[in-house]
């Protein structure tokens, strides 16, 4: 085995992650399968799943798909239960589940802000929760991987809702480190830049863009394997070892602009 190989190989550890039919997660997966890691790609949709489980076993890698539904707390249950029965231990979870709306401000009812906050923070909480738990007990702890937003470091336009609950993501992270550091179970939260994803694609109009891209120093759109690096990073038992409480931001540089 290589210097690198060693660094960064998730062999015999098991990774899960929620949300991972999505593109982003489903790009942060096929990254975790091909480092060595036996993948428990968790969503509702099974159509989507096989699509990832395919391109995950043509290069190699191992996975699976269990069914959950993130806003109920026995779903999440069964679902570590479940991976328990597979593989007798988690590793990784990746918290990716997410929804968004571009609803104005005043438009905002009470039954959409709930939403969006139960599905982006509350289920966020529960898996950590109930995840969390596991890798405490384990000799081995873990690495919880928190999917975060450049939205929640600094609010933006039409995205009100999911602005607030990014940010309270972001704080949750810090928290749940600094709680479980000296237990062995890191907690750190990843931040995508722009990455054109089925949520977001509703606000990306022409103007939109056309801002995004002044404001980006690559100028350009993130693509979802650019995430696999800080992934795998945040992920490693060796690699990460001492990197718990951050935001890893991954966006072409648009968090550095100021004017």
């Amino acid at each position: 085995m290589s210097y690198l190989d060693d660094l960064f190989s998730l062999n015999g550890q098991t990774a899960v992650v929620i949300g991972g039919t999505g593109v982003l997660c489903g790009e942060m997966a096929q990254g975790l399968a091909q480092a060595g890691a036996e993948v428990v790609i968790v969503g509702r949709s099974e159509e989507k799943a096989a699509e990832r489980l395919a391109k995950i076993e043509a290069a190699g890698g191992r996975a699976c798909f269990v069914a959950a539904d993130v806003a109920a707390r026995e779903s999440l249950e069964y679902l570590l239960a479940e991976v328990m029965r597979r593989s007798g231990r988690v590793d990784i979870l990746v918290n990716g589940a997410g929804i968004n709306s571009p609803t104005p401000v005043l438009d905002i009812t009470d039954e959409e802000f709930a939403r969006i906050i139960d599905v982006n923070l509350g289920a966020i909480l529960r898996s950590c929760q109930i995840f969390g738990r596991q890798m405490l007990a384990q000799e081995s702890g873990g690495s919880i991987i928190n999917l975060g937003s450049i939205s929640g470091l600094g609010p933006l336009s039409r995205v009100f809702t999911y602005s607030a609950s990014k940010a309270a993501v972001h704080n949750l992270s810090k928290n749940l480190a600094r709680e479980w550091a000296a237990r062995g179970v890191r907690v750190n939260t990843l931040v995508p830049g722009f990455f054109p994803a089925e949520q977001n694609r509703k606000v990306l109009t022409e103007d939109r863009v056309a801002a995004i891209m002044g404001h980006t120093p690559a100028k350009r759109f993130g693509e979802a394997p650019e995430l696999i690096g800080a992934t795998l990073l945040l992920a490693s038992a060796r690699a990460g070892s001492f990197i718990t409480g951050i935001e890893m931001i991954v966006d072409g540089g648009f968090s550095a602009m100021s004017i």
